[in-house]
C-alpha cells in the first residue's frame, strides 16, 4: 500500500473503485432487480458476482500491465490502453473509449441523478427539478477539480457510507432473524424465472471501469491490483446487495407487480421495519453514494476521451454535457433512464470481454 508522492496507493484506488461500484446499484439497482425480475435476480446476482469477480481481476492487471507514464508523473491506463498496446487495435481501443464515456459520463450519471431526484422527493416531498439543479450545480463545482482531490473525498466518505449502511441492514435483517431461510428460499425459489439482466448493473465488472482506476495505482506486481479490485466487487455485491435484497424481502413490503419503483422502494422497506427515519437515513446515504459516484463516472469519461485526443475543447464539451444529463436524468422515469443505460452497458461489455 505504499506510494511514490503524487500516485495513488492501491488502498485509494480500492476506495475508488468501491465508491463508483457501491452507490444507486447496491441500494436502487437491487430493489429494480426485484421489482422486474422477482427475488430470484438476487441469485443471478451473486452468479455475476462471482464471474465478475474473475472479470475484474484480470481487467485490472490488465490495465496495470499496460499503463503509460504521464508527463506529469502521474499513470494513465485502461480498456483503450490494454486492447491498444496488448491486442496493437488502436480502432478498438478508441470504440471502447467512446461506449464508456457515453455509458459512465451520461448513462450511468442519469440514472443516479434519477435515483437522487426520486429519493428525495419521496422522502421530503423535494420537486424532482430542484434535486437536479442542486446535483448539477455541486458537479459543476466539483469537476473543474480533478483527481486526487477526488481520492481524498472517496478517502474518506466511501468506508463511512459503506459502514453505516451495512450497520443499519445488519439491525434490520437481525430483527427478523427468524424469517432468513425463508427469505434464501424465496430467492432459490424463484431464481429460476426472470431477473437475470439487472445483475449487471449492481456491480460493474467486466465493463472496464475499474481498470482505469487500477491503472492509476502504484503496485509491485500487476496481479496484487488484480487481487484488490477483486476483493471490491465482492465487497460491492456479495455483501452490500445482499443486504438490501434481504432487507426488501424480510420487510414484507414487497408485493410482485407492485408500484413502487427503484429506491422507494428500499426506503419503504427500511422504514417498515425502523420506522420512518429509515426513509431519511437512505435519502441521505443515498446522497454521498451517488455524489461519489457521480464524480467517479465523471472522471471515468474524461479518462477515455484522453486516450484519442489530448485537446482542450472536448473535454469543456464533455464537462458541459455531463452536467446537462445529470439535469436531464433527474426528470426522467425509471424505463428511459435504465433503457438509454441498458444498451452501451451491453456493448461496452461485449467489446471488453473479447479484448
Amino acid at each position: 500500500f505504499k506510494r511514490q508522492p503524487g500516485q495513488l496507493s492501491s488502498f485509494q484506488a480500492l476506495m475508488l473503485s468501491v465508491a463508483g461500484r457501491v452507490g444507486a446499484g447496491n441500494i436502487a439497482g437491487v430493489s429494480v432487480a426485484i421489482m422486474l425480475g422477482g427475488p430470484g435476480a438476487i441469485f443471478w446476482m451473486w452468479i455475476v458476482a462471482l464471474v465478475g469477480m474473475a472479470t475484474s481481476y484480470f481487467e485490472c492487471s490488465l490495465a496495470q500491465l499496460y499503463k503509460r507514464r504521464e508527463t506529469d508523473g502521474g499513470y494513465r491506463g485502461g480498456p483503450a490502453f490494454y486492447i491498444q498496446h496488448g491486442l496493437g487495435q488502436r480502432w478498438l481501443g478508441i470504440v471502447v473509449s467512446l461506449l464508456l464515456l457515453v455509458t459512465f459520463g451520461f448513462g450511468f450519471n442519469a440514472v443516479q441523478s434519477y435515483t437522487v431526484a426520486s429519493s428525495m422527493n419521496d422522502t421530503f416531498g423535494v420537486p424532482t427539478f430542484v434535486s437536479g439543479i442542486v446535483l448539477m450545480v455541486v458537479i459543476g463545482l466539483i469537476i473543474f477539480g480533478g483527481i486526487k482531490r477526488i481520492a481524498k473525498f472517496a478517502d474518506v466518505l466511501v468506508p463511512i457510507m459503506a459502514f453505516s449502511y451495512i450497520a443499519m441492514a445488519i439491525f434490520v435483517i437481525g430483527s427478523n432473524a427468524s424469517a432468513i431461510p425463508e427469505a434464501f428460499g424465496t430467492i432459490f425459489r424463484s431464481a429460476f424465472g426472470l431477473g437475470v439482466k439487472r445483475g449487471l448493473f449492481s456491480n460493474e465488472a467486466g465493463l472496464g471501469s475499474a481498470p482505469n482506476v487500477a491503472a492509476v495505482a502504484e503496485v509491485k506486481h500487476p496481479v496484487a491490483q488484480g487481487i484488490v479490485q477483486s476483493l471490491s466487487v465482492f465487497i460491492d455485491t456479495i455483501v452490500l446487495c445482499s443486504c438490501t435484497a434481504l432487507i426488501i424481502i424480510l420487510s414484507g413490503v414487497f408485493e410482485p407487480g407492485g408500484e413502487m419503483a427503484g429506491v422507494v422502494l428500499t426506503q419503504t422497506a427500511v422504514a417498515a421495519v425502523v420506522g420512518e427515519w429509515g426513509r431519511v437515513f437512505i435519502s441521505v446515504a443515498l446522497l454521498l453514494f451517488v455524489f461519489t459516484t457521480l464524480i467517479y463516472n465523471y472522471y471515468l469519461g474524461e479518462n477515455a476521451l484522453g486516450f484519442f485526443t489530448g485537446k482542450r475543447w472536448p473535454v469543456l464539451v464533455y464537462r458541459v454535457m455531463v452536467i446537462g444529463l445529470v439535469m436531464w436524468g433527474s426528470v426522467q422515469d425509471l424505463g428511459t433512464v435504465f433503457g438509454f443505460a441498458d444498451v452501451t452497458m451491453g456493448l461496452l461489455a461485449i467489446c471488453n470481454l473479447i479484448a
